[in-house]
């Protein structure tokens, strides 16, 4: 009964996440939006083992998050929620909702790196990538 109550609330907190968006979240859905980023479909705020990613593409297995102030005081927690969700196949990326609203175009190229495999290399962004800080 545990597993469905559990399930039932990961919806439920994703479906009310959906309804208010931050502005960094409504500012990069616009650019994720109906397959905007090289035809990728991406969703918002997306149920995955009892947690909610803010944007998930389930073609490519890409997970991503965009962290706010209330982020400041949760490093820890981020980094075991980010290991859980590592652990099940899933890449990840983390901006800063600054880093969003501030310089986009990097965010973008950020995830197009990642999502992208290089012609010369066959693989996206390594792990010194994936927090795209500038």
């Amino acid at each position: 009964m545990y597993k469905k109550d559990k399930k039932f609330r990961t919806v439920t907190a994703a479906r009310e996440l959906r309804k208010n968006p931050t502005e960094a979240e409504a500012l990069l859905w616009k650019y994720l939006s109906n397959r905007g980023l090289c035809g990728f479909k991406f969703r918002r705020q997306y149920p995955v083992k009892g947690f909610v990613l803010d944007f998930y593409c389930p073609e490519i297995r890409l997970g991503i998050e965009l962290d706010g102030h209330v982020h400041d005081d949760l490093k820890e927690y981020d980094r075991q929620r980010q290991s859980i969700i590592e652990n099940n196949g899933i890449r990840f990326l983390r901006f800063k909702n600054i880093e969003v609203i501030q310089n986009m175009n990097e965010v973008l190229k950020c995830i197009k790196r990642f999502a992208v495999p290089s012609p010369q290399s066959g693989e996206g962004c390594r792990g010194e990538d994936l927090i795209c800080s500038w």
